[in-house]
């Protein structure tokens, strides 16, 4: 029985994402995954540029049921917040907000709280000019 492994609000979020989806022209993506598993998680982000906080956030995951409620309940978690406020966040505030998760599941909230940052990461990086060439090494562009 799925209830016994999971609390209510990570069945909620399983069943009726409210932040599954993707941004047309995000202003940064980040992707965290776990092969062994087999959870692949991908962030989109919307950033207000004047006030440096988070306007739009989506998710793509291809996981268990774990892995689609910690990628939602973050898009929850961070909507609104600035990009330091979202970069506070971690695994622990998600086990908080989701309830009950068992062990061999928390890593989903770990991977997601990568994703966020590395989506973070991207967009401060195309703010700066850099892009990532995704071969280890990033490249400065020119003007």
């Amino acid at each position: 029985m799925v209830n016994s492994f999971y609390s209510k609000k990570v069945i909620e979020h399983f069943l009726k994402p409210k932040f599954f989806g993707k941004i047309k022209n995000p202003d940064g993506v980040g992707e965290a995954g776990n092969p062994r598993c087999g959870d692949i998680m991908k962030l989109y982000l919307k950033i207000d540029e004047k006030n440096q906080k988070i306007k739009d956030i989506r998710f793509e995951t291809l996981g268990c049921a774990a892995a689609v409620a910690s990628s939602d309940i973050i898009c929850e978690a961070v909507k609104g917040k600035t990009i330091r406020e979202a970069q506070r966040i971690s695994f622990k505030d998600l086990l908080e907000k989701l309830g009950k998760l068992p062990p061999l599941k928390v890593h989903c909230s770990v991977l997601v709280t990568k994703a966020l940052k590395k989506a973070i990461k991207d967009y401060q990086n195309k703010k700066q000019g850099i892009k990532d060439n995704r071969q280890g090494t990033r490249a400065i562009k020119k003007e």
